[in-house]
C-alpha cells in the first residue's frame, strides 16, 4: 500500500531524513519508534506532504505522492492524527467530527459514516453537543481520532497519541488503535511508548538520527537486546 524509499528530507539547510525505506502493507498496524529528535514526526510529516522530500520516492497503491500537495493526499486516503490533539476548542464536539468529513469524497456520506465512528467511541457520542476545548485530555484524543475517521481513511496515521494521557487511558487509547484496525483501515503508528506500540503492531521500524536502523515483527523487535537496552531499560 505504502512504499517510502530513500527519502530525505529536513528543514532549511538541516537535514533530519537520511535514505528513510520503509512499507506498509493494508490491513497492518506498522510502527516507527525512536528516540526524541529521531526523525519519526519529520517522517510523518514528509508523508502527508506538509515537510517535501528532497529526494527519494513515497508511493501509495503506486501513485507517487511527492508532487501532491497535503489536501490532495488526504483526498487519495491518508488521514494524519496530529500530536497535541489539534481540535478547533471552540467548536462542538459535533462540529469537529464534521470538519473530519471535509474532503470531497466523505461528505456524502457523512451521517453513515458519524454512526460508524460513534459506535467506536460511545464516550465521544455522549460529549457531540460540548465544546471540544472543554473535555479532558484523554476524551480530546478520542475525538481527535475520530475526527480523523470521518475521512474514511484507507491509511491512518497516528503521531504521539499516548502524549500526555495518564497510564490507564493510555491503554485505553492502545485498544482504540488496534480496535480501528480490526475495522479494516491499515495504521501507521509513531509512538514513544515502545513496549505499547510495539505489543499491539504487526510489524516495525526503529529510526535513529534519521535513519532506519531495525525491522522486523513487533515480537521481533520487543526482544531485541538493542531495543530492549535502549528504549525499553533492560
Amino acid at each position: 500500500m505504502l512504499k517510502l524509499r530513500d527519502v530525505t528530507a529536513g528543514y532549511g539547510k538541516s537535514e533530519v531524513l537520511r535514505g528513510v525505506s520503509l512499507e506498509v502493507h493494508a490491513g497492518e498496524v506498522v510502527t516507527l519508534v525512536g528516540a526524541n529528535g529521531a526523525g519519526k514526526t519529520t517522517t510523518l510529516k514528509t508523508l502527508c506532504g506538509l515537510v517535501k522530500a528532497r529526494s527519494g520516492s513515497i508511493e501509495f497503491d503506486s501513485l507517487n505522492l511527492t508532487s501532491h500537495a497535503p489536501h490532495e493526499i488526504v483526498e487519495l486516503g491518508i488521514t494524519m492524527i496530529p500530536e497535541g490533539r489539534q481540535l478547533f476548542p471552540f467548536l462542538t464536539v459535533e462540529e469537529n467530527l464534521l470538519m473530519g468529513a471535509y474532503k470531497t469524497s466523505a461528505r456524502p456520506f457523512h451521517k453513515e459514516r458519524m454512526e460508524k465512528v460513534l459506535e467506536i467511541f460511545p464516550r465521544v457520542k455522549e460529549r457531540l453537543a460540548q465544546l471540544a476545548g472543554s473535555l479532558s485530555g484523554g476524551e480530546q484524543q478520542m475525538v481527535a481520532i475520530a475526527r480523523g475517521m470521518m475521512a474514511d481513511p484507507r491509511l491512518l496515521v497516528f503521531d504521539e497519541p499516548s502524549l500526555g494521557l495518564s497510564p490507564l487511558l493510555v491503554d485505553q487509547m492502545f485498544d482504540v488503535v488496534r480496535t480501528v484496525a480490526d475495522q479494516g483501515t491499515t495504521v501507521l503508528l509513531v509512538e514513544q511508548n515502545v513496549f505499547h506500540t510495539l505489543q499491539i503492531a504487526d510489524r516495525g521500524y526503529v529510526l535513529e538520527n534519521g535513519c532506519i536502523t531495525l525491522s522486523g515483527t513487533g515480537r521481533e523487535l520487543l526482544d531485541n537486546p538493542h531495543v530492549r537496552r535502549a528504549y525499553l531499560g533492560h
